[in-house]
């Protein structure tokens, strides 16, 4: 094979051995367990499993061809992964990119369960403070994600008690006597036993599902996967926070967290559920009802079958999703604050969706890495859009970012190991620094940097940043998860709803990010840069872990790593639509809090005042849908079963086809639903607009730009 004069570049991690001459992986597994773990006999069975799982792509090598992909040979020893630690290790220059190891703190169980429900949005939990937003969230849960919330909010109260319980001394370790005490010290004494003040007022969730109030209001509108009480109507939100979460009924939980569907073990839990003897080359994924809700239901439709998984049988299946009459939602279509509430929905299904299976989603507290105020390089990226919209208020991925994979698709897409070379480090250092002082002054002159040294930059850009751009702390409960499901669709919804519960700055741009190492792949025939290698490669640069790791648990996190990597690759096109049932919780939220707000004399007056004027102004069936950039501004249009998105747009082009201009207008405009029981809501251009309207009556319709 001639290799192409690289100009002073190393080419690392590139071989075409055959495959008889390269150790295997579970070889591999071994030599690292026997050198660098100190239970390597009990870890080796461990990594073989783990190593079973990953996948027929990723653990056996490709189908050899030379004249398309030599660069997909020698999966099987992860030897792009080993080359990529090397060159990081041999790039750092001088100490640049090396930061000490952040240490595990030790921490109460109780205090990481109190996080969580910060994180969540319940707050309201921890403070006692009666909020409509976490009000409204509790109102909307459903059996599965309430149990969840219940589960850790025990463990928090428990761990309070604890606390506050005061250790009581007895009267002869004071005294040295064994006379009886007085009968007032007997009493206090007693009293203390008992508990301090603190630890009687700290509520605990009673598992029960007795009635709630009933308000036709709440009825109004049908939306499943909310939370129900036994009779079928949601839970009033205006009733207390623990009131709502006892309303909500109980899915039977086994000590170990999973949910019981009637079944004795775990394992017939999965393997039901997961039941296939041959994976379809397509499967259907259904985004109508919620994940843990499917998990737990399905023995119950399964009982009466049994078969094992073969774990090493299955391969990436083509996944599909079926599009409901509502349509489909990217996460950019909804306003900034409905997706924070996606988020906390998000987070809570995950929960649930782990809690399912029996495994214990944990995060470690760890000691936070401080980024830098200013520059490029080691900046979180909430700093650097920050700095960006100063010039694009619109921009959602750093500039700098843009700017590297522009730079790679210039002329770097067809050029061969594109991301496995290490570029020139004399290069790459002088351009570091001039991008940190340079590039937010728009003094950096872009023309002379080479794609090879833009390809490496980009890779450390996200190697430094303060946090890792995923979770990595998610990784070992994805690890359990897929020894105990196997299949490619479980481990498609836990991502799924990893990549919604992500901060909107990591989220736009893991998704541009995943876009644009698509196109890279899509030019693997001449780049050599196969799905394998991309996300080998840059495991370790997006999973990336401050703590100390030995050989073994290294090369178990990037297998597991380099895994989701293909998986987000894989199914791009879809992990970043949200899931619907989450859109319907977010519609019951804010109706919820809406209702709560309705007490409010004022905004009952003009919430009734609105009302009048929309019943008056339009008839049934009939939106007024506004244009405030097109000549043609406003129109009435009676809505059938058949009206789409699109179709509106369709006849506000033709009303508007006078001028070209107009043509050109109406082309970058989207049908937006505003208000009601929503924030904004950009539609799909298939949704059928009486179904819309039907689940969101008072809503204002816009015809504007995306």
């Amino acid at each position: 094979m001639e290799v192409e004069d690289s100009g002073g570049v190393v080419l690392t991690a590139y071989h075409s051995y055959a495959r008889s001459q390269q150790p295997s992986g579970e070889q591999r597994c071994a030599s690292l367990s026997a050198s660098s773990h100190p239970l390597s006999r009990k870890s080796i069975p461990r990594c073989r499993r783990i190593n079973r799982m990953l996948s027929n792509e990723s653990l056996h090598s490709p189908a050899f061809c030379r004249s398309n992909s030599q660069a997909s040979v020698d999966s099987t020893s992860m030897e792009d992964f080993w080359r990529e630690i090397e060159s990081i290790k041999e790039n750092s220059m001088g100490g640049q990119e090396e930061q000490l190891p952040a240490e595990v703190k030790p921490v109460d169980e109780g205090e990481l369960e109190a996080e969580w429900l910060q994180d969540v949005g319940l707050s309201t939990l921890i403070s006692g403070n009666e909020e409509e937003d976490g009000k409204a969230l509790l109102s909307t849960l459903t059996r599965t994600q309430a149990a969840a919330v219940k589960k850790r909010y025990n463990t928090y109260t428990q761990t309070l008690r604890k606390k506050n319980k005061q250790s009581v001394r007895d009267v002869r370790d004071i005294f040295g006597v064994s006379e009886s005490p007085p009968d007032d010290a007997c009493d206090n004494h007693t009293a203390q036993l008992g508990g301090t003040e603190e630890e009687k007022e700290v509520p605990e969730v009673i598992q029960t599902s007795g009635p709630v109030p009933d308000d036709a209001s709440l009825n109004s509108t049908t939306l499943p996967n909310g939370s129900r009480n036994e009779e079928g109507s949601f839970v009033d939100p205006r009733i207390g926070s623990m009131s709502i979460l006892e309303a909500i009924p109980d899915v039977p939980v086994h000590s170990n967290g999973s949910a019981d569907a009637g079944q004795s073990a775990q394992s017939t839990l999965s393997d039901d559920y997961l039941e296939k003897d041959i994976p379809a080359e397509t499967e259907e994924v259904s985004f109508e009802v919620s994940y843990s809700e499917m998990i737990t239901e399905a023995p119950k439709r399964n009982r009466s079958k049994k078969s094992e998984i073969k774990k090493e049988d299955y391969a990436l299946t083509k996944l599909t999703v079926q599009k409901t009459r509502l349509g489909l939602t990217e996460a950019g279509d909804l306003s900034a604050e409905d997706m924070k509430k996606i988020r906390h929905l998000s987070l809570i299904e995950l929960t649930a969706f782990f809690d399912a299976f029996g495994i214990q989603l944990k995060r470690n507290k760890t000691e936070k890495v401080k980024g830098r105020d200013n520059g490029i390089f080691g900046v979180p990226l909430t700093v650097l859009l920050d700095n960006d919209r100063k010039k694009d208020p619109e921009v959602k991925v750093p500039l700098v970012l843009q700017k590297f994979f522009e730079k790679v698709e210039e002329s770097g897409l067809e050029s061969e190991g594109i991301f496995r070379l290490s570029g020139c480090t004399a290069k790459v250092k002088q351009y570091r620094e001039e991008l940190d002082a340079k590039f937010n002054t728009d003094k950096f002159k872009w023309d002379k940097m080479c794609h090879r040294e833009a390809a490496v930059m980009l890779k450390a850009f996200f190697r430094e940043l303060p946090t890792s751009l995923f979770p990595v702390e998610y990784i070992p409960a994805f690890i359990t998860l897929m020894e105990r499901g196997p299949h490619i669709k479980v481990q498609f919804q836990a991502l799924h709803l990893m990549v919604m519960a992500l901060p909107d700055a990591n989220r736009d741009t893991a998704q541009a990010l995943m876009t644009f190492f698509n196109k890279v792949i899509a030019n693997e025939s001449k780049n050599r840069m196969s799905l394998w290698n991309i996300s080998t490669v840059m495991a370790p640069n997006l999973f990336f872990s401050r703590s100390k790791h030995s050989d073994y648990e290294e090369l178990l996190l990037a297998n597991t790593a380099a895994h989701i990597i293909r998986l987000m690759l894989k199914y791009q096109k879809i992990l970043w639509k949200v899931p619907s049932f989450l859109i319907t919780q977010v519609r019951r939220m804010n109706e919820a809090t809406m209702l709560l707000k309705k007490q409010l004399p004022s905004v009952k007056k003009l919430l009734r005042r609105k009302t009048i004027e929309r019943e008056s102004d339009v008839p049934e069936g009939v939106i007024r849908v506004h244009a405030p950039l097109l000549s043609k501004v406003s129109m009435a249009i009676q809505l059938n079963s058949e009206t789409k998105a699109k179709d509106i747009l369709a006849k506000f082009q033709y009303e508007n086809s006078h001028g070209s201009s107009e043509c050109i207008k109406i082309q970058n405009q989207r049908l937006y639903e505003i208000g009601g029981n929503i924030g904004q809501h950009c539609l799909d251009p298939d949704a059928y607009i009486l179904d819309v309207y039907h689940v969101n009556p008072h809503a204002e319709w816009v015809i504007k730009p995306q």
